[in-house]
C-alpha cells in the first residue's frame, strides 16, 4: 500500500485549476505516447468547476474517450443524470470533440442492461489514463455505498466484471458503476473533495479499515504503483 498524497488548496478555484492542469497533462502525454487517452469522471456538484476548466484545455480532444465513474439509472433528460452534467460542464469548447460514453441504455433496470454494458466497457482501453473520484459524507465513492447488497463484489480486487448494478439505502435511484479494479489501475487516480465536513470524513476513513462502513477505504488502501492523489480545498 502506498499512502495517498494530499494536495491542499486555499480555495476551490485554485483546486479546480490545478486538478484540470494535471489531468490535461496526463491526457496529452497519453495521446503523444499511444495516440489516444481515456478519462473517467464523476458526477455531483463538486466537479463542475474542475470540469469547466478541463474542458478549456488545448489538447487533442478528438483522441480522448470520456466515460463516467458511475451513473444513476435515469435518462439524460433527468436533472439527476451524471451524463447530462458532464456534457454541460466538460463537453464545451475544445472538449466538445471528445467521445462521451454513458451508461444509461433505456432499459427499465440496470440489471437488464448489464451484459450490453459489460461488452461496451470491456472494449475500452485499459488501464484508464485518468480516473477522478468524488466522496460522499457517508464514505461512499463511485456507487460503492454502505449497505449495498453486492458491496463485496464491487470491491473485489480481482473481480472480472467491468460494471455492476447497485441498490443501496443511500443511493436513491438504482445505479450502475465501474467496479474497483477498473478504477484503481488508472495511471492517474484522484479523489476530489471539498469542504471541512468531507475532510473530516476523509480523516475518519484513513484512520480505519472497515470498507463496509466506509467503502472509500477500498480506494484509499488499494495497492498501486503510483499513489492516490487527494485534492482538497475548504
Amino acid at each position: 500500500m502506498t499512502d495517498p498524497v494530499l494536495h491542499r488548496y486555499d480555495n476551490r478555484q485554485d483546486l479546480a485549476e490545478a486538478l484540470a492542469t494535471g489531468v490535461a497533462a496526463v491526457l496529452a502525454g497519453a495521446i503523444a505516447t499511444r495516440g489516444s487517452a481515456t478519462l473517467a469522471v464523476s458526477g455531483g456538484s463538486t466537479p463542475k468547476l474542475f470540469l469547466e476548466h478541463l474542458g478549456r484545455a488545448e489538447i487533442d480532444w478528438s483522441q480522448v474517450e470520456v466515460t463516467l465513474v458511475d451513473e444513476r439509472w435515469v435518462p439524460e433528460t433527468s436533472e439527476r443524470s451524471n451524463l447530462s452534467l458532464v456534457r454541460r460542464h466538460l463537453m464545451q469548447g475544445p472538449a466538445e470533440k471528445a467521445h462521451l460514453l454513458g451508461f444509461y441504455t433505456g432499459h427499465d433496470t440496470p440489471e437488464e442492461a448489464i451484459e450490453e454494458l459489460r461488452h461496451r466497457y470491456c472494449r475500452l482501453s485499459r488501464p484508464f489514463d485518468v480516473a477522478v473520484l468524488g466522496m460522499g459524507t457517508d464514505g461512499h465513492t463511485a456507487s460503492f455505498f454502505p449497505g449495498a447488497g453486492n458491496l463485496d463484489e464491487l470491491l473485489h480486487p480481482q473481480g472480472h466484471d467491468e460494471v455492476a448494478a447497485v441498490h443501496a439505502p443511500g443511493a436513491g435511484e438504482p445505479r450502475i458503476t465501474l467496479t474497483l479494479p477498473m478504477l484503481v489501475d488508472a495511471r492517474f487516480l484522484a479523489l476530489h473533495i471539498e469542504g471541512e465536513e468531507k475532510r473530516t470524513v476523509l480523516d475518519a476513513a484513513l484512520a480505519g479499515s472497515d470498507v463496509s462502513e466506509m467503502p472509500v477505504r477500498a480506494i484509499l488502501g488499494a495497492t498501486r504503483a503510483e499513489p492516490l492523489n487527494v485534492f482538497w480545498a475548504p
